[in-house]
């Protein structure tokens, strides 16, 4: 699953209840069904989705052999090559016209890697370089080296108790900011009043402050860090081995705005240089600035140059589909889904299989893929057709879903019925493992932002087949992890397509080498396959397209 930008994956509460927890979203007796002759079949074939096959496949995409299956690299495009290979021995259709004019499984485009190239700040004499000396944020670009004038702007706020731009011109200038908001000793925000921090304390706050600066006309945003000395080091060696570990990746060349505004997080002495001052006098000064809503200067200015260089290199790339023809409602597609990709090899050699991340979803497609593919192969096949899809990049920003959705859908998406997502299943996270039993659950997700028709078939679906605890958590739109964003059915339910996504929680080896197949439960997995069977089966083979009449957030 891809990780938020404000996610910290902490603080998480613990749930209560038994069946559809956490406010689970109404649904009336009135179901819609499929007739009783076509699903009288489902359990027939909801038994051929089985633990066993789950692992077999999961021990060969999540083996170390895979290297992590980071998005263009060797092992992504080996695990491609054995999903399609899979699909192909199911019978499903191959339906991506290929470069030979053949028709195949595999989905090429292009992505674009963003990449630094010259990148830095001198100021007050000294040179400071990116990764030694500071952070940026934000997308921009400064191709050949710009002079701007500093103003200093105490914490960079602007609004009606503290105004940091008040006589100040700042248009066309480089502003330099303090990192967080004025508090009071007793650590009482002076703009919330309380000790929870307003909008502009928090840890994403830089992104307000760049809002207001641009606002003001600035051309450029240096905010000195609230870290000591040594936390900021850290820090840096922190940001510099994520960069290495994950790159920027974008379906668009070159979309920076050149000359936009970017967010550069720099350190005291940094900080001091941009205004021409001495670090320690300038140090002393910011200590005094936390409890108090004036700036510790005066009108400080100075002059800084500066060049932020970006590159780009394409990276090719693939997802990978499989296609089950219907019967008399054949122009209506389902779409199944699972990312394949995972985050690669670490820079200390340590591989991270992805074995839950989303091998787990994948494996469920392919099994779901073997069963209806059986189905239909005995002349019991689906009415509506069905599409197989296995995406790639959704660790760097859900885009092979968002290339097939915004790009390139090899199905019309006004013919395209609904996507039922499966990322990350088969294991227990930590609000359910104090539970007896803790192995009957699953997050269910969007089942009724934007159908209800949807919600009730999942909820009735489950009830008469696998009586699973369906957790609606993350459902709730004021969660703060914000899950219903996180993982690829987004890409369809932006273009109001209905979608459920099945997830069974965030858990200590998220993202990790530890993440192995060994940790798996693979009748938890088996579960929650067959419930995305018997959802899937009862769409594809009613009388009447699943209704959009919601709009939840």
């Amino acid at each position: 699953m891809h990780t938020s930008r404000a996610s910290r994956l902490t603080g998480l509460l613990i749930l209560t209840g038994q069946l559809a927890v956490a406010q689970a979203p109404a649904a009336s007796v009135a179901t819609p069904t499929t007739s009783a002759s076509t699903a009288s079949f489902a359990n027939t074939y909801a038994q051929t989705v089985s633990a066993a096959d789950l692992e077999k496949h999961l021990r060969i995409l999540a083996a170390d052999d895979m290297e992590g299956r980071e998005t263009g690299t060797r092992g992504q495009k080996k695990a491609a090559a054995y999903i399609a290979g899979q699909f192909e021995s199911f019978g499903l259709a191959p339906v991506v016209k290929q470069a030979d004019g053949k028709m195949g499984y595999l989905q090429p485009f292009t992505l674009y890697k963003k990449t630094w190239g010259d990148l830095y700040v001198k100021a007050n004499g000294k040179s400071f370089a990116y990764l030694t000396d500071f952070l940026v944020n934000g997308l921009f670009s400064i191709p050949t080296e710009t002079n701007f004038e500093t103003v200093f702007v105490g914490h960079g706020i602007t609004g009606e108790k503290i105004d940091d731009y008040a006589n100040r011109d700042v248009k066309g200038k480089a502003v330099v900011m303090i990192d967080g908001e004025p508090k009071n000793a007793d650590g009482t925000s002076l703009i919330s009043g309380t000790k929870d921090p307003s909008k502009w304390g928090r840890p994403d706050s830089y992104r307000v402050k760049l809002t207001a600066a641009k606002d003001k006309g600035a051309a450029q945003v240096f905010i000195i860090s609230a870290a000591d000395a040594a936390s900021f080091k850290q820090m840096l060696a922190e940001r510099s081995a994520m960069v290495q570990r994950f790159n920027r990746l974008g379906l668009k060349a070159g979309n920076e705005n050149t000359g936009s505004v970017g967010a550069f997080i720099v350190s005291a002495d940094m900080g001091a240089a941009l205004l021409g001052q001495k670090p320690d006098k300038f140090r002393k000064a910011l200590e005094q600035s936390v409890n108090s809503a004036q700036p510790p200067f005066g009108k400080l200015t100075g002059k800084v140059a500066v060049k932020a260089e970006r590159k780009d290199e394409n990276v090719q790339t693939e997802n990978v589909m499989g296609y089950l023809e219907g019967g008399d409602k054949k122009d209506e597609v389902l779409v199944i889904s699972g990312h394949y990709d995972h985050i690669g090899i670490n820079p200390d050699g340590q591989i991270n299989n992805g074995a839950n991340d989303d091998g787990s979803g994948t494996v469920s497609v392919l099994e779901l893929a073997q069963a209806f593919a059986k189905a239909k192969a005995e002349g019991h096949g689906p009415r509506r057709s069905v599409l197989f899809l296995t995406v790639v990049g959704e660790e760097k920003g859900l885009l092979g879903s968002e290339y097939y959705a915004d790009f390139s859908p090899v199905f019309p998406l006004e013919k395209t019925v609904a996507d039922l997502n499966i990322d990350m299943v088969g294991r227990v996270d930590d609000l359910h493992k104090d539970k007896s039993p803790n192995d009957n659950y699953i997050y269910v997700i969007g089942s009724d932002k934007l159908s209800s028709d949807l919600h009730k078939i999942s909820e009735a679906q489950n009830a008469e087949h696998t009586q699973m605890e369906l957790d609606y958590k993350y459902n709730d739109s004021q969660d703060p992890e914000r899950i219903y964003y996180r993982s690829d059915h987004y890409n369809f339910a932006k273009h109001k397509i209905p979608i459920i996504f099945y997830f069974n929680g965030l858990h200590a080896d998220y993202h990790r080498p530890t993440d192995d197949v060994e940790k798996i439960d693979f009748k938890l997995a088996e579960k929650t396959a067959r419930l995305v069977f018997y959802t899937a089966w009862d769409i594809a083979n009613r009388d009447e397209r699943l209704k959009v009449d919601s709009n939840k957030p």
